[in-house]
């Protein structure tokens, strides 16, 4: 009779998030939540940046735009996988949305898979849980950005090296050669992936124990290193190695100067984590603390025994993640939402094994009520963030969405040479409207060759015009002001304004393309 009730919980609880990750599913075109505690860049730029190769490949028979921003050049993955999702539907932002969202769920599998091997059903079912009830969460997993990507590929990589030790010595070869591959398709959806490997090969090590493993881990060093070499050597040195380079300057941020300000860039990426949930930080740290007491402090007549909670794998990998992330956060000093997207996994089965842990003590009642209290916590959590999805998906908003349309109908009604746009934003543009874009703020070629090579008709900026782009562009164009829409909650960028870049007479242009400029662009 128990054992039918639990099962009956069990089909219950996994039906209920079965409907929570339905609703991500829901108005995948809507904006990302207006008034919500991110202020995020990635929801103006990233998405079209990021599976721009994609769209231009189907839209214009090329992937790659000479002095343009090329970011599949490191970071071909995503775009790979985008192009043949875009063979079947075509170029569209709900579609790469829409598979981003199938990303999430994989990811929600995984992380069940993941805890299964170390936890109870139910510890699994609850860190599930907490992740598909996290406002955070649902925000950036509707974005098509690179972080689901890259968490799917860790997750995964975790998962057969947690099989390892009940593996086959037959089978666990090709195991290791499989968490290689896993390790250099991390990288290659985004470099920062490379922070995310010591955590799997901790779990390598674990398995084979870490005296003996040092085979185990060349493997798959071997592996991982081999399938990179060849893209890069192959490929990218070849052709494209200054798109290749360009993408760590673009990404390059002003490093703190000093002892006192290196101590102030990490601290602020640790303070960022606070962006996923002031309250699960705060329950995480005292988890931690209390689940460190050694059982054989809990009670007089229990005899020292190792603490089992350390004995975990998954606790020292989850340590492993989160930290290597948030030590790369704070050494680009530039702490931005989206990258706690990363981070929340591993935050996550930290608070289930935790809580788990002190409920399942069997002596300290002080620390199996710690527990208890945990556990509701949590649940409080997960019932305040169902509410905040629901609500979010009561009341979409398509503001981008409308301001993307007008600037193309705005465009497609009024003949211009070219129906090229220029604009930071153009690429997200390019996957919601189809209208050819470039980049104006980063690109291999500077912005006057660039806009002397492509000569766009039109220009979009956010809010106001940046002196010095206005300066680049008054080399060979005069704008007008023809139309603005408003877009997003940002104070500093909810105007999104479209001007017309009329041609100026050649004798008034103080441009000239130098052979210089020529061959700088050409490398």
């Amino acid at each position: 009779m128990r054992t039918n009730r639990s099962a009956s919980l069990y089909a219950l609880w996994t039906v209920c998030i079965l409907v929570l990750v339905g609703l991500h599913f829901v108005h995948p075109l809507a904006d990302f939540p207006n008034n919500s505690p991110w202020m995020d860049y990635s929801k103006y730029t990233d998405e079209g940046w990021y599976g721009s190769a994609a769209a231009r490949f189907f839209l214009s028979g090329h992937w790659f735009w000479r002095g343009d921003f090329n970011a599949a050049v490191a970071l071909p993955v995503w775009p790979l996988l985008l192009a043949g999702v875009f063979r079947f539907t075509g170029v569209s932002m709900s579609a790469a949305r829409v598979v981003i969202v199938v990303i999430f769920s994989v990811n929600l599998l995984l992380s069940y898979a993941v805890l299964r091997t170390q936890a109870a059903r139910w510890v699994a079912l609850a860190a599930v849980t907490l992740l598909a009830t996290s406002p955070f969460l649902y925000s950036f997993s509707r974005l098509a950005i690179l972080e689901p990507l890259l968490v799917c590929f860790m997750l995964a990589s975790w998962l057969l090296a947690l099989r390892l030790s009940q593996a086959s010595p037959g089978s666990r070869t090709a195991m290791l050669l499989l968490i290689g591959v896993l390790s250099c398709l991390l990288v290659l959806s985004k470099t920062t992936g490379l922070f995310l490997i010591p955590s799997t090969l901790f779990l390598v090590a674990h398995a084979y124990g870490f005296r003996a493993s040092l085979r185990a881990l060349a493997t798959v060093a071997v592996a991982a290193l081999v399938p990179w070499c060849a893209w890069y050597v192959l490929l990218v040195r070849p052709h494209y190695r200054v798109d290749y380079q360009y993408l760590f300057e673009a990404n390059h941020w002003p490093q703190p100067v000093g002892l006192r300000d290196h101590i102030a860039a990490y601290g602020w990426a640790l303070h960022g984590m606070l962006w996923i949930s002031p309250t699960l930080c705060i329950a995480a740290i005292v988890l931690l603390a209390l689940a460190l007491v050694p059982p054989s402090r809990e009670a007089a007549s229990a005899r020292p025994a190792k603490n089992a909670f350390l004995r975990n794998p998954l606790i020292g990998a989850s340590l492993l993640a989160s930290s290597g992330y948030i030590f790369l956060i704070g050494a680009q000093n530039h702490p931005q939402p989206r990258y706690y997207e990363t981070v929340i996994y591993p935050l996550t089965f930290l608070l289930a094994l935790a809580s788990a842990d002190l409920a399942n003590r069997t002596r300290a009642t002080t620390l199996r009520l710690a527990g208890a209290a945990a556990l509701a916590v949590l649940l409080v959590v997960s019932v305040m963030g169902t509410l905040s999805i629901a609500s979010y998906t009561r009341h979409p908003e398509y503001t981008w969405l409308n301001a993307a349309n007008g600037v193309a109908r705005y465009i497609n009604q009024h003949p211009a040479p070219n129906h090229m746009l220029l604009s930071i934003s153009g690429d997200d543009l390019t996957l919601m409207t189809h209208l050819p874009s470039s980049c104006d703020d980063f690109g291999t070629y500077d912005l006057p060759y660039r806009i002397h090579v492509y000569q766009p008709s039109w220009y979009a900026t956010w809010n106001e015009l940046d002196p010095g782009t206005l300066v680049d562009l008054k080399t060979q164009y005069s704008l007008e002001q023809v139309a603005s829409f408003t877009a997003f909650d940002d104070p500093d960028r909810d105007v999104f304004i479209l001007y017309r870049m009329h041609p100026l007479p050649p004798a008034q242009q103080n441009y000239v393309a130098t052979e210089e400029a020529k061959a700088n662009a050409d490398k």
